[in-house]
């Protein structure tokens, strides 16, 4: 698989809490020129990314990040704002404490919130698979296909771990045919990607293939054009 077609797939991501304006711009004029799905940035750098951007790149931005434990009327106010500052697409954290309750029909609500909010846009829900059981991936899966998600996403990058390729086989495996997959954290290396992908992962949330752009392309000492 060319480093390209992984690059496509790939939402360039910058959720460090101290990142700065100016990183922020750094990200996207990298994103714009290796042709990224889109950068994952956090929600107080989107009207100005929007600025920087206008319609030449997709925002992504997060909410209810990392722990997804806030209430649901604030997650749904959250994303309202993110889509009125310019967001193009949501990652959403489910309520993991819901799940271990086996509250189900607490959890479809609040996705379900969120999903009213951010009407027309791409939503992504991370529920955080590194906390969970099997069973309750399962149930995850069916629960996202429900509520009309677009994707559900493996982790935050910010528990203990990220995506594996077990989990994003059995996501691939258990969401509706029309449902994506999104694979992120602790994605290091091209053979990384490209085996998430080849399980049935349609994005990778990721910092690291842009930077393995840019060695390779520092290496050869000029530009690339298949970028």
């Amino acid at each position: 698989m060319e480093i390209k077609d992984i690059l496509e797939k790939c939402d360039h991501t910058l959720l460090r809490v101290d990142c700065t304006g100016e990183e922020i711009r750094k990200l996207c004029d990298q994103a714009m020129k290796y042709h990224c799905a889109s950068v994952c940035i956090p929600p107080c750098h989107i009207p100005g990314a929007k600025r920087y951007v206008g319609d030449a790149l997709k925002l992504c931005t997060v909410i209810g990040f990392p722990n997804g434990y806030m209430t649901t009327a604030a997650k749904a106010f959250e994303a309202a704002d993110a889509v009125k500052n310019g967001a193009d697409e949501i990652d959403m954290v489910v309520n993991v404490s819901m799940v271990k309750d086996g509250c189900w029909e607490d959890v479809a609500k609040d996705i379900a919130a969120v999903r009213e909010a951010t009407k027309g846009k791409l939503l992504k829900v991370i529920i955080e698979c590194c906390l969970l059981t099997d069973e309750e991936k399962v149930r995850l899966c069916h629960i996202v296909s429900a509520c009309g998600c677009e994707y559900i996403k493996t982790s935050t990058g910010f528990s203990k771990g990220g995506a594996t390729r077990e989990d994003v086989a059995l996501l691939r495996a258990n969401v509706a045919p029309e449902v994506k997959v999104k694979a992120a954290g602790g994605i290091s290396s091209l053979q990384d990607a490209e085996d998430f992908i080849n399980l049935g992962a349609d994005r990778l949330g990721t910092s690291r293939i842009v930077k393995l752009a840019m060695e390779m392309e520092n290496a050869e000492g000029a530009p690339n054009e298949n970028y």
